[in-house]
Protein backbone atom coordinates (compact mmCIF):
# COMPACT_ATOMS: atom_id res chain seq x y z
CA UNK A 1 0.00 0.00 0.00
CA UNK A 2 1.32 3.22 -0.98
CA UNK A 3 1.39 5.81 1.41
CA UNK A 4 2.02 9.68 1.00
CA UNK A 5 2.81 11.54 4.66
CA UNK A 6 2.87 15.42 4.32
CA UNK A 7 4.41 17.85 6.59
CA UNK A 8 5.37 21.44 6.59
CA UNK A 9 2.15 23.28 6.40
CA UNK A 10 1.11 26.39 8.95
CA UNK A 11 0.97 29.86 9.14
CA UNK A 12 3.14 32.61 7.88
CA UNK A 13 3.18 36.47 6.96
CA UNK A 14 2.89 37.18 3.56
CA UNK A 15 6.01 37.59 1.67
CA UNK A 16 7.20 34.60 4.07
CA UNK A 17 8.57 31.49 3.35
CA UNK A 18 7.49 28.09 3.99
CA UNK A 19 8.80 24.68 3.43
CA UNK A 20 6.29 21.39 2.65
CA UNK A 21 7.72 17.88 2.62
CA UNK A 22 6.31 14.53 1.58
CA UNK A 23 7.46 11.32 2.06
CA UNK A 24 6.35 8.14 0.47
CA UNK A 25 6.12 4.67 1.56
CA UNK A 26 5.13 1.29 0.85
CA UNK A 27 6.80 1.00 -2.99
CA UNK A 28 9.39 1.58 -5.21
CA UNK A 29 10.12 5.75 -5.20
CA UNK A 30 11.69 6.58 -8.40
CA UNK A 31 8.72 4.80 -10.25
CA UNK A 32 6.60 7.61 -9.30
CA UNK A 33 5.91 11.16 -10.60
CA UNK A 34 5.23 13.20 -8.12
CA UNK A 35 3.62 16.82 -7.22
CA UNK A 36 2.05 19.32 -5.09
CA UNK A 37 -1.52 20.45 -5.78
CA UNK A 38 -3.39 23.04 -3.42
CA UNK A 39 -7.07 23.60 -2.88
CA UNK A 40 -8.49 26.94 -1.41
CA UNK A 41 -12.07 26.64 0.76
CA UNK A 42 -14.83 26.83 -2.08
CA UNK A 43 -12.40 25.69 -5.22
CA UNK A 44 -10.95 22.99 -7.17
CA UNK A 45 -7.77 21.39 -6.46
CA UNK A 46 -4.80 22.51 -8.95
CA UNK A 47 -1.35 21.65 -9.52
CA UNK A 48 1.08 23.45 -8.17
CA UNK A 49 3.80 22.04 -9.62
CA UNK A 50 5.42 18.52 -10.91
CA UNK A 51 8.35 16.93 -11.10
CA UNK A 52 8.98 13.48 -12.64
CA UNK A 53 11.14 10.57 -12.37
CA UNK A 54 13.63 12.25 -14.48
CA UNK A 55 13.88 15.14 -12.04
CA UNK A 56 12.00 17.44 -14.85
CA UNK A 57 10.07 20.14 -13.64
CA UNK A 58 6.77 21.73 -14.04
CA UNK A 59 5.54 25.16 -12.49
CA UNK A 60 1.90 26.71 -12.37
CA UNK A 61 2.54 29.98 -13.59
CA UNK A 62 1.43 31.49 -10.39
CA UNK A 63 4.06 30.22 -8.78
CA UNK A 64 7.18 30.77 -11.12
CA UNK A 65 10.19 32.14 -9.16
CA UNK A 66 8.97 31.75 -6.64
CA UNK A 67 8.12 28.11 -5.69
CA UNK A 68 10.75 25.46 -5.66
CA UNK A 69 9.70 21.74 -6.10
CA UNK A 70 12.34 19.25 -5.38
CA UNK A 71 13.25 15.44 -5.31
CA UNK A 72 15.26 13.28 -3.02
CA UNK A 73 15.16 9.94 -3.87
CA UNK A 74 17.29 8.56 -1.37
CA UNK A 75 15.23 10.18 1.59
CA UNK A 76 12.03 9.02 -0.71
CA UNK A 77 10.71 12.77 -0.46
CA UNK A 78 9.55 15.58 -2.40
CA UNK A 79 9.97 19.25 -0.98
CA UNK A 80 8.09 22.22 -2.18
CA UNK A 81 10.05 25.00 -0.69
CA UNK A 82 7.77 28.19 -1.21
CA UNK A 83 8.98 31.94 -1.44
CA UNK A 84 7.45 35.25 -1.34
CA UNK A 85 4.09 33.53 -0.21
CA UNK A 86 0.86 35.38 -1.09
CA UNK A 87 -2.51 35.55 0.61
CA UNK A 88 -4.12 33.54 -2.43
CA UNK A 89 -1.35 30.99 -1.33
CA UNK A 90 -3.45 30.00 1.08
CA UNK A 91 -4.93 26.63 0.71
CA UNK A 92 -4.73 22.65 2.18
CA UNK A 93 -1.58 21.75 -0.17
CA UNK A 94 -1.68 17.84 -1.38
CA UNK A 95 0.98 15.84 -2.23
CA UNK A 96 0.14 13.34 -5.13
CA UNK A 97 2.55 10.16 -6.94
CA UNK A 98 1.36 8.99 -10.15
CA UNK A 99 3.11 5.33 -10.87
CA UNK A 100 3.36 3.70 -14.19
CA UNK A 101 0.61 1.41 -14.73
CA UNK A 102 -2.31 4.25 -13.56
CA UNK A 103 -1.71 4.17 -9.71
CA UNK A 104 -1.98 7.77 -8.45
CA UNK A 105 -2.29 8.29 -4.73
CA UNK A 106 -2.65 11.18 -2.63
CA UNK A 107 -1.69 12.43 0.97
CA UNK A 108 -4.31 13.58 3.58
CA UNK A 109 -3.08 16.88 3.04
CA UNK A 110 -1.35 19.62 5.01
CA UNK A 111 -2.76 22.89 5.29
CA UNK A 112 -0.93 26.32 4.64
CA UNK A 113 -2.56 29.65 6.11
CA UNK A 114 -1.05 33.10 4.78
CA UNK A 115 -1.96 36.02 7.16
CA UNK A 116 -0.49 38.81 8.49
Amino acid sequence: QVQLVESGGGLVQPGGSLGLSCTVSGDTFTIYNMGWYRQAPGKERDVVATIDISGNLVDDDSVKGRFTLSRDNTRRTVFLQMNNLKPEAAAVYFCDAEGPYGGQYWGKGTEVTVSP
